[in-house]
């Protein structure tokens, strides 16, 4: 009897054991007693009861990414592209994911589908390819909103590629060449320009400086010659002051020796000998000729 009831207490422990469930971090145990939702478990350690209770679902927390497969779409302007988006969500409501909707990932990519569509559809193919932002926000807002009662939060949308068709792509790189070429003409157009400019510039800038050198030129010389003709009155301006000065200084030393009056008479007939070596064509002969004539027999008598 003893080893029925060890052997009874044996499977109560074993039936204990096996129904502890640690629940790891970013995961959540849905749990349902007798078929119904009974709560959620979070992260630690859980007992659930033998037979009653069960695991529904056990939902991961983390972001997630969803890469969906292209989808064809139709522009404002009848133009079949191929759009493949990601989504990026988490998993905010463990109870709202597991009964809120059947296959929830399928739900989602057909509600991004239909939700890109209506979004493209409104623009043409030219705000497609540079609206990328604004068609990721709108459709994050829209697909945010539409997935809460799924217990399911998009945190972004990106649109991965978009494919036009062959024809408007073999279009679109001739119109970018033209651009492209357009651009390059421009530029070397603006260069030439530029340098055209520069050298009229040179042009004009050693043209005023060769005027203001020749200026500068003509300045220095008018100086010069300035300087030079000043220094040479100053020169006559001192030589007659010397001649002067050696007249007056001659006349002085006469004065001082007291001559007699054949000595002055000499001196009169040596100044008027000078007047006539010049260059004159007249000569005013003095009145005291015969007096000089005399005064040159007094001469001869003092040299004898």
């Amino acid at each position: 009897m003893m080893w029925v009831v060890g052997i009874v207490v044996i499977i109560v422990i074993l039936v204990l054991i096996t129904n502890i469930r640690i629940v790891p971090q970013a995961k959540a145990f849905v749990i349902e007693r007798l078929g119904a939702y009974s709560e959620t478990w979070g992260t630690g350690i859980h007992m659930k009861i033998p037979f009653i209770e069960r695991i529904s679902k056990q939902v991961l927390l983390k972001e997630q990414v969803a890469d969906f497969l292209p989808q064809p779409v139709i522009t404002k302007d009848i133009v079949t592209m191929q759009i493949d988006t990601v989504l990026y969500f988490q998993i905010t409501d463990a109870k709202l994911y597991t009964y809120g909707i059947e296959n929830p990932i399928i739900a989602l990519e057909k509600l991004t589908a239909t939700t890109l569509r209506n979004i493209i559809g409104d623009l043409e193919l030219d705000e497609t390819l540079t609206s990328r932002e604004h068609v990721n926000s709108k459709m994050r807002v829209i697909l945010d909103e539409a997935t809460d009662p799924w217990g399911i939060k998009v945190n972004r949308v990106e649109l991965k590629n978009i494919i036009p068709p062959r024809e408007i792509q073999d279009a679109m790189e001739k119109q970018m060449k033209a651009e492209r070429e357009r651009r390059e003409a421009i530029l070397r157009a603006e260069g030439e320009k530029k340098s055209a400019i520069l050298v009229a510039e040179g042009q004009k800038e050693s043209i005023i400086l060769a005027a203001e050198a020749d200026k500068q030129s003509t300045i220095l010389r008018a100086e010069a010659s300035k300087e030079a003709k000043v220094r040479e009155a100053e020169g006559e301006a001192i030589a007659i002051i010397k001649v002067q000065e050696a007249a007056a200084q001659g006349i002085r030393l006469l004065n001082d020796a007291k001559p007699s009056e054949q000595v002055l008479t000499i001196k009169s007939l040596e100044a008027f000998a000078k007047a006539a070596d010049g260059k004159a064509t007249k000569i005013i002969v003095p009145s005291q000729i015969q007096g000089i004539a005399a005064l040159a027999g007094s001469i001869k008598e003092l040299v004898n």
